[in-house]
């Protein structure tokens, strides 16, 4: 397996991770950590409002899950997403909400921190009495919490691992309608320009989708966009194996920084992929304004067929209809792409679950992260409601019910056991985890981990003679397999965490950011080369005048302290 630096990743964080022992599986009514406290449900229904910057859904939670919440808290959930100057009114109004989530844990988490909008978990024992789960199994993560917030703990991060010394599996698989690619004959695809030429064939192919609908080689949407272009930064981590870092890319092998407007570097590279299946007419227009509801119509009906996302690729169109009939999205990435690979962090990332400081209901609050943070509340977040999607049979296997699985390979599968609409009406809208997918679950007894593609009742034979061929053609069974022969980069999970920006620098941030966004997605819709060129060379001018030097400054001071952290990760000690 050529992973670079791997033999020093996995030994990162030892020392803390030599916390962790993973139990045989606990009955919950043996756990006194995993029960929900009577007291603390109310006796009339409560609304709580979530102020959640990494929703895609504006409203009250629906569906199962929204039913999950009235069975077990009596609480329904109004979701409020962070569009344009919501985070700034609610922090003008005082009251960011009951539970608060937050897309990282820098400058607006700090800014919340520093004005006492955030509820302290430590006070009245609120964490020891309501969140005791996460009391016993995520220390580390609360002293990170504690580290950032200059002492006090407000919450936990994201994807928290019970093990620094393995990898997660690859996010950034390039998924590619396989049976068009088998149709071809299994061309060569060995860089960008060899992707773009076999996905004009493929649209040569089938050039509409399910509904007869005009294909594309790609789709996007706009709506993840933060300091640059989503879609653009990603393509060039799955690429190049490089970690979106504030306005630019950062590698972690070498340790060293490529601001996003380098000539020839990573950014610009993706950002001319992108426009150059625009001029061959491979990409979605509507992809700048449909949004992400409109990009996972697209991939759910095959209007699309890469996607280098696995949970926007593979995980959207693999439906059983679709490998019935021989049709597939699967890994096929260019052979000199270097995808990055995240280290398990039991730290956690940087999205942070806190509670709002004004909430009338901060025990309930914590008890439903707390009960989130069990592998119940894991688990049903992911695949359903226990027992109707899922359960553990007698040999402690972890396995879907016949309804599960079809659920998460269908999400419009409608839902049954009193429980109303579609897996996909009812999916976790709040969109953030407490466990990663790929770490043990602390329930399982033969720890198995929250990634049903790594079940033993799962991973079996293929389900569908597309699948086996993608099995025999590149000799693995597993997706994830395949990447065991690619030359990863591995950003180690550390407690680092990004620096808070000066009024005056945020300010200079917002314009270079804004216009970078801008300037990309005109770039994408470039007619041609030298419109392209041009278009780039005004975005490189405006973002300079607007002090883009003053930026990638402030980031290159990041770098040192982000390397410093993850010399620490892999000696095994912590950056004070």
């Amino acid at each position: 397996m050529k992973l670079r630096k791997a033999s020093a990743l996995f030994m990162a964080a030892a020392m803390s991770a030599s916390m962790f022992v993973v139990p045989a599986a606990a009955d919950e009514t043996e756990d006194p950590a995993k029960a929900i406290p009577e007291d603390v449900i109310p006796d009339e229904t409560v609304t709580l409002n979530v102020f959640d910057q990494l929703a895609n859904y504006s409203g009250e939670q629906i569906g199962w899950f929204g039913q999950v919440m009235l069975e077990k808290f009596n609480v329904k959930l109004n979701i409020i997403p962070d569009s344009d100057g919501t985070y700034e009114t609610r922090m003008e109004s005082g009251d960011l909400g009951d539970l608060v989530i937050w897309g990282n844990d820098g400058d607006e988490y700090l800014q919340a921190v520093d004005k006492g909008m955030l509820f302290d978990w430590n006070e009245d024992d609120i964490l020891s009495e309501y969140g005791p789960y996460i009391a016993e199994h995520m220390q580390p993560a609360l002293e990170k919490n504690t580290k950032i917030s200059g002492g006090t703990t407000y919450g936990i991060g994201f994807d928290i691992a019970t093990d620094a010394n393995q990898r997660q599996d690859i996010m950034y698989e390039w998924d590619l309608r396989w049976d068009l690619y088998k149709e071809l004959g299994y061309p060569e695809i060995k860089n960008l320009d060899d992707m773009v030429d076999v996905l004009a064939q493929m649209k040569e192919l089938c050039p509409t989708d399910d509904n007869g609908k005009t294909t594309y080689g790609v789709s996007l949407f706009a709506d993840w966009d933060g300091d640059m272009v989503m879609f653009v930064k990603s393509t060039a981590s799955a690429y190049f194996g490089y970690d979106e870092f504030g306005i630019g890319l950062y590698d972690s092998d070498k340790q060293e920084y490529h601001p996003c407007l380098e000539e020839n570097g990573p950014y610009l590279t993706a950002l001319k992929f992108y426009n150059t299946l625009y001029q061959k007419g491979l990409l979605d227009p509507d992809s700048q304004t449909q949004g992400y509801d409109g990009m996972v119509e697209d991939y759910q009906n095959g209007t699309a067929f890469l996607n280098v996302f696995n949970f926007l690729g593979s995980s959207l169109y693999n439906s059983e209809a679709h490998t019935a009939e021989g049709k597939m999205m699967a890994p096929c990435p260019p052979s000199e792409a270097e995808p990055i690979a995240y280290g398990q962090n039991i730290y956690g990332g940087n999205r942070p679950w806190t509670i709002g400081a004004n909430t009338e209901y901060p025990e309930l609050c914590m008890a439903i992260i707390n009960w989130l943070a069990t592998p119940e509340g894991r688990m049903t977040l992911e695949y359903g409601p226990k027992d109707v999607c899922w359960y553990y049979d007698e040999d402690g296997n972890t396995c879907f019910t016949d309804l599960g699985k079809t659920a998460k390979l269908d999400g419009k599968t409608e839902m049954s056991d009193g429980y109303s609409g579609t897996f996909e009406d009812g999916n976790f809208k709040i969109n953030n985890t407490t466990w990663a997918l790929d770490t043990t679950n602390l329930d399982s007894k033969v720890g198995e981990t929250y990634n049903y593609k790594r079940w033993s009742s799962f991973n079996s034979a293929a389900g569908s003679e597309i699948e086996q061929d993608w099995r025999d053609h590149n000799n693995c069974e597993l997706f994830d397999d395949y990447f065991k022969n690619v030359n990863l980069h591995i950003a180690p999970g550390t407690m680092y965490s990004a620096g808070v920006r000066s009024d005056e620098l945020q300010l200079v941030w917002t314009q270079v950011t804004t216009c970078i966004k801008e300037g990309s997605w005109k770039a994408i819709y470039a007619s041609s080369d030298e419109e392209f060129d041009k278009i780039v060379a005004d975005m490189v001018a405006q973002a300079n005048e607007y002090g883009y030097d003053q930026c990638v400054e402030f980031q290159q001071n990041e770098v040192t302290l982000r390397a410093a952290a993850e010399d620490a990760a892999r000696a095994g000690e912590v950056v004070e």
